[in-house]
């Protein structure tokens, strides 16, 4: 499945999931294969949380880790949901073999 890709040029990130969209800072990373891969991760994970509970954990797991961690880097490398996306956004397969909930199998 494929989700709507906008130009976001305010954001200050080069990607962001916003269930169902994926927005961009830059029109040439609607065609980064690895930026919209990572994405799509999150996308995946928010739809199985059925979307709002994906964010309060995103953010609760970010809030601990900042009180863990104490650099923002630090949490939000961390956090679960990124941990996948980052371990397999280079994985052209990834998305089709990916299991539901894999976040949480580390």
């Amino acid at each position: 499945m494929s989700y709507p890709i906008i130009l976001a040029p305010y954001l200050q990130v080069d990607g962001m999931a916003l269930f169902p969209f994926i927005l961009v800072k830059k029109a040439a990373f609607k065609h980064d294969p690895v930026l919209i891969r990572h994405e799509t991760i999150h996308l995946k994970q928010a739809a199985e949380l059925l979307v709002l509970p994906f964010y309060v954990l995103y953010l609760l797991h970010y809030l601990l880790n900042r009180l863990r961690y104490k650099t923002h880097h630090e949490a939000y490398m961390h956090i679960v949901f990124e941990q996948e996306a980052y371990r397999h956004e280079h994985d052209a397969g990834y998305l089709e073999t990916r299991r539901f909930w894999a976040w949480c199998r580390g």
